[in-house]
């Protein structure tokens, strides 16, 4: 496990799936507004997303366009920061930098998805500005993307596997009888997954053990029922990533 102070706080960690709106009237998803509300309501992680503007600015965004949250047809991409940041999303909030939120937000952990390759660098640039290496961790779905935005971190942070590691992984775990398990795993910290994916059931206590084993931490997503959340934990998960950090602070 890489040895910053990403993974201090105690377990369970709750991860606040773009911060937190659900049922907070005027305040939207990836905003310093909802990752404020989140850390106020128990979250201690913040899972977002980073794309990149067409001037090069990594800002906290989910979908490649603007048509879900701002009815506009255009792509993040092909906006300059400034002319991204004259939109507004559903309850007035603006899309954040960031750097913005990595300044405003000095103690806050974030969970990074990065979700294109013109977001790598971008995204590396504002952690190394913000020295932020120990309060980040860096994923995507893509391998390349992490491991391109790994190579130009000047120091380690904190990363989970992509879905191509967590097959591999699983595929070790479940025919091969943890063969290469420890190859499979190395330099990552954590596995983030959800509880199945099609027919294969990753929620279970030998799986989670398994990866205990080898010093990796499960974080299923995403969580919302305090049942689930609770059997989960059970088994042995670290911590889930969840739209109600509030329910899920509760444990």
């Amino acid at each position: 496990m890489t040895k910053t102070s990403y993974f201090e706080p105690p377990i369970p960690r709750v991860f606040a799936h773009r911060g937190f709106s659900y049922l907070v009237p005027g305040v939207d998803e990836n905003t310093i507004e909802s990752f404020r509300t989140a850390l106020d309501r128990g979250a201690s992680h913040i899972e977002t997303d980073t794309q990149a503007t067409l001037d090069g600015v990594a800002v906290l965004f989910h979908d490649t366009t603007l048509l879900r949250l701002m009815s506009v047809d255009a792509k993040v991409s092909e906006l300059t920061f400034a002319e991204l940041s004259s939109y507004s999303l559903p309850n007035n909030g603006k899309v954040p930098s960031l750097d913005q939120v990595l300044r405003e937000l000095p103690g806050v952990r974030l969970n990074i998805d990065i979700k294109s390759a013109g977001a790598v660098a971008p995204t590396v640039r504002a952690i190394e500005e913000n020295n932020a290496h120990d309060r980040v961790l860096v994923s995507s779905f893509s391998n390349g993307r992490r491991k391109r935005a790994l190579a130009l971190l000047s120091r380690p942070v904190a990363t989970s596997g992509s879905m191509s590691d967590v097959l591999r992984i699983w595929l070790a775990h479940k025919f091969l009888g943890g063969f290469r398990l420890k190859a499979l795993t190395k330099g990552l910290d954590a596995l983030q997954l959800p509880r199945n994916y099609g027919l294969i059931l990753f929620a279970k206590p030998k799986f989670i053990a398994a990866m205990a084993a080898n010093d990796l931490e499960v974080h299923f997503w995403t969580i919302n029922e305090i049942d689930q959340m609770r059997e989960l934990l059970s088994m042995g998960a670290s911590g889930v990533v969840t739209d109600r950090c509030d329910l899920a602070s509760k444990l």
